[in-house]
């Protein structure tokens, strides 16, 4: 495949609002989960919740989309001038020439939870200034995106569970292959809720700890919530050293259960191998993999066989959720924005709260940063029902 420029990327997770506040967390090995207070929930485990999502006000001209999810993702947008950026870019390619492409899995389910709380006693009936179509509906996070940027291209939304917005570089880039838009917002927005929380945790797949992958003591995830996007574009002829290329995508999908993994990692090590593929790569041309790393004892094995039958055991590695917590249809575009401080700033994140790697999972796990040149980075994200994602992004110097 031809390679995308990220040209402007931004994320706002519990570890920080904003690329600044990422990467300081990042190299001080500062994580965000806390123990859950969210709104009525009562379990015994821990969030990455992003402060101030309540008190985030959208624009009166977008109120019909009010729901904490499209609040969270204002307040993505609104970093490291990235909607200042988006208006460049509309400038350049026009507004109907940028397509919008979102993940999430949830999207504003919290606004119907809550409106579940004032149905009318008498007829059942939601309170009249509920709106599924602007909240609940798994569009909504992407109209949203689209007008408070003020485009008029596709909008797409993808929601295969933890892959989403890993899966949406890949559909943008087939819609930029076609010809059918010059450029894309790519990204991830998911907020807590009472259903991920209380539903993970009937699986039995919640920790009552801050999660610690691949840890041989793992017991369960942490969740969390992030707003993540990134703008792509063709591959200008001039570009800096430190720009950030998306070059190699792999999908798959095993199929193997509704709710755990390939127990040899079959469409993981499919979806890696398809990425290296389209990114003209070797297993030894990638410095660093972001693991999907969940925590959970078949998950962590899993991905362990896969990424072992192409790397080896010596590869770099760490999964990144034990900082921000497992955030769900988030998780790939908050990952690959991690990634891509990475390449730029030479630094390989840590694995956090890992206090004993389990010898059972032969990888080179990193529990301290090590600071390298970093040419080339790998990012997996794999969700429920066996739908995969594996991104390749490297640096153009």
């Amino acid at each position: 495949m031809n390679p995308l420029w990220l040209s402007h990327f931004t994320a706002t997770s519990s570890i920080g609002r904003g690329l600044q506040q990422t990467l300081s967390a990042l190299r001080e090995q500062r994580g965000g989960l806390v123990p859950c207070a969210f709104d009525t929930v009562d379990l015994p485990t821990f969030v990455g919740e992003v402060a101030g999502v309540d008190a985030v006000v959208l624009p009166a001209a977008l109120a019909a989309f009010d729901c904490r999810n499209n609040r969270l993702a204002l307040l993505g947008l609104i970093q490291d001038g990235f909607a200042e950026a988006v208006a460049a870019a509309c400038q350049k390619y026009g507004t109907q020439r940028i397509g919008v492409f979102i993940g999430t899995s949830t999207s504003g389910i919290l606004q119907t939870e809550l409106a579940y709380r004032r149905l009318d006693p008498s007829t059942g009936a939601f309170p009249p200034d509920f709106s599924y179509r602007t909240t609940h509906n798994s569009f909504s996070v992407a109209d949203f995106t689209r007008s408070f940027l003020a485009l008029a291209g596709p909008a797409v939304v993808v929601s295969s569970a933890c892959s989403s917005s890993a899966k949406v570089f890949a559909s943008a880039r087939r819609m930029m292959a076609a010809g059918l838009i010059d450029a894309a917002v790519v990204g991830g927005v998911d907020s807590l809720c009472l259903t991920t929380l209380y539903g993970f945790n009937s699986l039995g797949l919640t920790s009552t700890r801050a999660c610690r992958p691949f840890d041989v003591e793992r017991d369960g995830i942490s969740i969390g919530e992030a707003a993540a996007f990134a703008l792509l574009e063709p591959v200008p002829k001039h570009l800096n050293n430190d720009a950030v290329l998306l070059l190699g995508i792999g999908e798959s999908s095993d199929a193997h259960h509704m709710s755990s993994p390939h127990p040899e990692g079959l469409g993981a090590r499919m979806a890696m191998q398809d990425a290296l593929a389209t990114a003209g790569l070797d297993a030894a041309d990638i410095d660093y993999i972001n693991l999907h790393g969940t925590a959970t004892p078949s998950n962590d094995a899993a991905e362990t066989r896969a990424v072992a039958a192409l790397f080896g055991s010596a590869t770099p590695c760490s999964s990144t959720k034990g900082a921000t917590g497992h955030t769900l249809g988030a998780a790939g575009g908050l990952e690959a924005v991690i990634c891509a401080l990475a390449l730029q700033h030479g630094l390989l994140p840590a694995g956090l709260n890992t206090g004993q790697l389990d010898p059972a999972l032969p990888l080179s796990y990193l529990l301290h940063n090590r600071e390298q040149a970093v040419r080339r980075v790998l990012s997996n994200s794999f969700g429920f029902g066996g739908t995969n994602c594996s991104l390749i992004f490297g640096r153009a110097g």
